[in-house]
């Protein structure tokens, strides 16, 4: 059975006549006649008496006539909430980025907006390797990606050929340590010393740690580390961390509030830490309408999130 037979029949009962209703839905009168038939083949019944002038419907036509103008009558509500639900989509962007970032940085970011972009986190991305994020680009699984990006050179940095960027802020990877009663570092960072320090680290094939090695080679008398667990999510290197089981470095940002109460403190100065940018990537020649509006501003020099920092220790 299709829509268009209950639209026949439907037709035929307004009109009254065969012809005026296949004139109605724009076929001959023959294949009208033929579809209304079917019709009452398919429902095994007889549903309209041809005997009367103006041909009238039998009580088994009457009913299905109010079944008829139901289902007509809600594919066409769902026709048109189909389309403007594409509408909607059709305006959003989809943007993948590290839970770190959709918590701590996304809000403040788009409050700076007088209008902010249409931009829907895509949440399946939060548990992602950076090359995860950049291949979701090259399948179209995103429109942008949000990430955070090592501030100076670095070997083995993923592919961007094909992909453009603007830089949204910066942050700072602090090394951070549980407080012994006396307020010091439970673990402290200290150049030359010969201990091993208990490291609480970030996946070895993730940008941030291949920040934090980088800069660690660059520093004189770097002390060896005991990784005792990897991670994705910084969330869950504040958590270990916060229980005493070793140091982390964490973004500024998700450790301000710990730090400015002493739930946590740095593990060492501000030699230690590590600066990130964080960068806005997408396709290039992937040209929604949305996606170059945002584009376009941020080329125009769209504000950036006021952030205080918090002060750093002096260096010895």
């Amino acid at each position: 059975m299709e829509l268009r037979w209950l639209e026949d029949f439907i037709a035929l009962a307004r009109t009254q006549h065969f012809s005026r209703a296949a004139e109605e839905q724009n076929v001959t009168q023959p294949t009208f006649s033929r579809r209304i038939k079917l019709l009452e083949e398919e429902m095994g019944t007889t549903l309209v008496n041809r005997q009367t002038l103006p041909l009238s419907l039998t009580p088994a036509g009457e009913e299905f006539l109010g079944l008829c103008q139901e289902v007509t009558r809600r594919v066409a509500a769902t026709r048109q909430r189909l389309v403007h639900l594409a509408e909607d989509q059709a305006g959003q962007l989809r943007l993948a980025a590290p839970q770190s970032l959709l918590a701590y940085f996304l809000p403040e970011w788009l409050a700076g907006w007088a209008s902010p972009p249409p931009l829907t986190p895509y949440l399946r991305a939060t548990g992602w390797l950076a090359s995860d994020f950049f291949e979701a680009l090259a399948r179209d699984e995103c429109d942008l990606v949000l990430c955070y990006w090592p501030a100076g050179a670095c070997p083995l940095m993923p592919e961007t050929e094909g992909l453009a960027h603007h830089c949204l802020g910066h942050e700072r990877m602090i090394p951070t340590s549980l407080p012994e009663a006396d307020g010091r570092p439970r673990f402290a960072l200290q150049a030359g010393a010969r201990l091993t320090l208990p490291l609480i680290a970030y996946h070895p094939r993730g940008l941030i740690d291949l920040a934090l090695r980088s800069h660690l080679d660059e520093l004189p008398g770097a002390p060896r580390f005991r990784v005792l667990h990897e991670s994705i999510q910084s969330g869950n290197i504040r958590e270990l961390v916060g229980l005493g089981y070793g140091l982390g470095w964490l973004p500024e940002r998700t450790v301000r509030d710990d730090l400015a109460v002493g739930r946590l403190v740095r593990a060492g100065d501000a030699r230690w830490e590590v600066p990130l940018e964080i960068r806005l990537f997408r396709r290039r020649g992937h040209d929604p309408a949305a996606l170059e509006a945002l584009w376009e501003s941020l080329s125009g020099g769209a504000a950036l999130p006021r952030h205080t920092p918090i002060p750093t220790p002096e260096s010895p």
